[in-house]
């Protein structure tokens, strides 16, 4: 413990020293990641291919771990996105002359060193690092054991990207996967400014419960869409499928189909064969299950009540067929976890209502919930999703990364 703390101090120095540096620097480092990501890429792979190994091809986070060269390529586009956004700190938010002629300025400044709990999400390494650096912010991550080597790898190059700048290899360290180690973490109030998980409910609740660092949360994602009696059924379909299989394994993707009873049957017979194609499970309520049984629908299962408010992470969801727009509303808001949420319809009030009435981090008419994401949103890359409504929500990324401090300058004022 003793060790940690020490080096949790040297990354707290480090921090110091990274916030005085500047865009430019910041800039160069990042140019210098992107093209180490590139020149690199065969080692990476190699790397996260004993990562892969280990895990079952058929586990849901097997793809949220699973690296590739376009992936790869992905990656070092992101970063450069990073280099093409403002620099979020030396933002003047206000300022003003007090009457004695103090001039008082509030400023933006990094938050100074963030912890980052997270699983089976190597690209989360790359992105942290590109934020916090660009945003003059040391990082302390601490990533699973799932994809230890493939972190191991990747912090290496940020270490070379680093050091290339003459800047300390502390501003970005990498934890060990102990997992009493996180406790340490959790509880260095003196050199840690926050904590973000992003991870498992589990994960979530644990750092909720022990944390003595404040914290932001990036919760899971149990997203729904629902198909208005006003929906068209085609639109419908397309984004419902979409949201699923597009990449299942991620936050954003659809896991509760909510539909209103005048459009079951229509929306049920056009989306079997999409869904089939891709062996999407579904767990359908009293109402959809003799539809799609009637339809011979392979991978039907009757839901419980505990398929709904549940985080898949797979090619499966659940549908709830309610009665009116009211029923929709009611289901959405006892199952959410505030992440995305959707509605396909062609009223306009119905949609409007929708959008203002649905407490979501993220909400979308006529359009799917994988929209949910920093690179999508134009934030270049992204820490995690925040569900929560304090300092940060929706996808947190380089503008959420400071926090505020007053100047003020004098020539011989007191009070």
């Amino acid at each position: 413990m003793s060790t940690m703390l020490a080096q949790f101090q040297r990354t707290r120095a480090a921090a110091a020293s990274l916030a005085m540096a500047g865009s430019e620097l910041s800039n160069a480092i990042l140019e210098s990641l992107a093209a180490l990501i590139r020149e690199k890429s065969g080692e990476i792979l190699q790397e996260n291919q004993k990562d892969l190994d280990k895990m079952p091809s058929d586990h849901p986070m097997f793809d949220r771990l699973k690296l590739t060269p376009a992936r790869l390529d992905d990656l070092a586009e992101s970063v450069i996105s990073v280099t093409q956004l403002p620099n979020p700190t030396g933002q003047v938010l206000s300022s003003k002359t007090l009457p004695n002629g103090l001039k008082l300025e509030k400023v933006t400044v990094p938050l100074g060193v963030v912890g980052v709990i997270f699983e089976s999400r190597p690209n989360v390494t790359i992105d942290v690092a590109a934020l916090c650096i660009r945003s003059g912010n040391a990082a302390v991550l601490r990533g699973g054991s799932d994809a230890l080597h493939t972190n191991i790898i990747l912090v290496d190059i940020i270490h070379q990207a680093l050091t290339q700048h003459g800047l300390s290899t502390d501003v970005i360290y990498l934890m060990p996967t102990d997992r009493e180690l996180v406790t340490t973490l959790l509880t260095a109030v003196k050199y840690i400014d926050v904590i973000i998980p992003r991870g498992s409910a589990a994960l979530i609740q644990r750092v909720r419960n022990e944390s003595l660092v404040p914290t932001i949360e990036t919760g899971a994602g149990v997203c729904h869409t629902y198909v208005a009696s006003s929906a068209d059924v085609k639109m419908a379909v397309d984004i419902v499928v979409n949201a699923k299989v597009s990449r299942p394994s991620v936050c954003n993707s659809l896991d509760t189909v909510v539909l209103h009873t005048s459009k079951a049957k229509e929306f049920l017979a056009q989306v079997v064969a999409p869904f089939t194609s891709y062996q999407v499970k579904v767990f359908a309520d009293e109402v959809s299950y003799p539809i799609l049984q009637s339809l011979s629908y392979p991978f039907l299962e009757k839901a419980s009540e505990a398929d709904f408010g549940r985080e898949f992470l797979d090619f499966a969801c659940s549908i709830k067929v309610v009665s009116d727009f009211p029923a929709a509303l009611a289901h959405i808001a006892a199952f959410s976890s505030r992440h995305s949420e959707a509605i396909v319809t062609s009223d306009e009030s119905e949609a409007n209502y929708f959008l203002s009435a649905v407490d979501a981090a993220a909400v979308y008419w006529n359009a799917s919930t994988r929209f949910t994401d920093g690179g999508e949103f134009g934030l270049g890359a992204e820490i995690g999703i925040s569900t929560q409504k304090l300092h940060a929500r929706g996808p947190f990324a380089l503008e959420k990364l400071v926090t505020e401090k007053w100047v003020g300058r004098g020539n011989g004022q007191i009070r």
